[in-house]
Parts: C-alpha cells; sequence; structure tokens
C-alpha cells in the first residue's frame, strides 16, 4: 500500500494553514488535511484518530500543535510512520510559565474576549516584517477567531497536558524533516536543535526571517522543502 501524506494544523488553525502546500504536494501521496484537533480533547486522541482513520503506511506533517499529534501518533504506532515533517514544534512538555499564560487566556476565552489575546499573538506568531503585511495577518486573525472559545479552550488544554516526546523520539528510525523560522517566539530554535538532537537522522532546515507561522510566511520555501525531503524520502 503506497503512503498517504497527512497534514496536521496547529493550535487554532484549519485547512486554510495549508492553503499554500495542497496544490504544490505530490497527488502520488493522496495528501489531505486532518481535522482531529476538531474532535479530540487530548494530544493521545488526536494522534489515535489519525491512525485510525488514515490506514497503511503515513507521512505525517505537522505544525506546531500538529506537530506534537505526530509525534505522538510515532509513539503508538512507529511500524506504521514511513515519514515525519515537523515544523516550528516542540518535543518538550508545558513549562509552568506557559501553563499560567494559557490558563490565563482560558480565562479571557470564557468571557467571550477572543481579539484581547489573539491580535495581540501576532506579534508573537509572525516575524516583524509579515507581521507588517496586513492581507496576511487578517487571514490569520480569521482562521484562528474563527476558531471559537470552545475549540481554543480545548485545545490549549490538550497542549498544556502533551506528553513528554522526548522520551520515546530517540527510537524512531523512520527519516524525518525538521523546519523552524529562524525567529520563531513560540517554538524557539532551540527546541528544534533539541529535536535534532534526539533524531540524527533528521534532515534540519532553517527557515530565514520567519516566524512561528511557516506555512503562510515562507510558503515558497516550505514547499521547495517538503517537496526535495519527498522526493529523497520515496527514491530511497
Amino acid at each position: 500500500m503506497p503512503a498517504t501524506l497527512v497534514l496536521l494544523p496547529g493550535l487554532a488553525c484549519d485547512a486554510r494553514l495549508w492553503d499554500a502546500q495542497l496544490p504544490a504536494l505530490p497527488s502520488s501521496l493522496s495528501p489531505r488535511v486532518s481535522d482531529v484537533q476538531l474532535r479530540h480533547a487530548t494530544i493521545e486522541g488526536m494522534a489515535a484518530a489519525v491512525l485510525a482513520e488514515n490506514p497503511g503506511p503515513l507521512v505525517l506533517c505537522g505544525a506546531s500543535m500538529g506537530g506534537m499529534v505526530a509525534m505522538e501518533a510515532a509513539r503508538q504506532a512507529p511500524g506504521r510512520i514511513a515519514g515525519l515533517a515537523l515544523l516550528g514544534t516542540s518535543a518538550r512538555p508545558e513549562t509552568p510559565d506557559m501553563r499560567a499564560l494559557r490558563e490565563g487566556a482560558i480565562e479571557y476565552f470564557a468571557r467571550g474576549e477572543l481579539r484581547e489575546v489573539i491580535e495581540p499573538n501576532v506579534f508573537f506568531a509572525f516575524h516583524p516584517a509579515q507581521a507588517a503585511d496586513p492581507v496576511l495577518v487578517q487571514r490569520y486573525l480569521d482562521m484562528v477567531l474563527g476558531a471559537g472559545a470552545e475549540q481554543l479552550t480545548r485545545q490549549n488544554r490538550a497542549v498544556m497536558a502533551r506528553p513528554d516526546a522526548r522520551k520515546h523520539l530517540a527510537s524512531l528510525r523512520a527519516p524525518v524533516l525538521l523546519m523552524c523560522g529562524d525567529d520563531d517566539r513560540l517554538a524557539p530554535p532551540e527546541c528544534t536543535r533539541e529535536l535534532a538532537a534526539l533524531l540524527p537522522q533528521a534532515e534540519v532546515v532553517w527557515v530565514p526571517q520567519c516566524g512561528h507561522m511557516l506555512t503562510m510566511e515562507k510558503p515558497a520555501l516550505v514547499n521547495d522543502a517538503l517537496n526535495g525531503w519527498l522526493a529523497k524520502l520515496f527514491a530511497a
């Protein structure tokens, strides 16, 4: 059975996160965007659903929270993973400081004050050059605000309770692509360097003048890196 390429969105994101990638990816891999983040309340549950809903060997490409889901799927079913592409993500569990920030945000969501949290987050999500693009920023805000308070709360709680993926990644033998924006403030480059140390087989791509939202900020570079990696993966 040929491998299937499944794209996993980040927190508060949906298929729109991959708008620039889907048309550029090889049709032979039947690329599809998963929506498990909309239907499950834990990273473990999201990963189990990805495995159950997509039979056969998988190439999982996850951004941010989607990368956490991909890593957990690799823990649950390592023999099913033909490759992992991890974009702007971290294998670490939640830190006390980030937990406190998320709990504060959830209080805002409960009061319906989504914009008060999401609009300032543009500064952290994007490199300053892209944060100055009003069309790009509006696309981001439409997507994240469209998730609504319930999804924002549920997904933040899922990320807060995520497992420590560092415990199992060193045993993974599947090919891996790591990508990180050089100015990512939400999953800083040190997180990708840690992943690279755990995964010596990984190819690492640093995206210049880019923040956390790689697929939206630098779509052409992301597409080139993904397609180049996939070509090598399946040529081998």
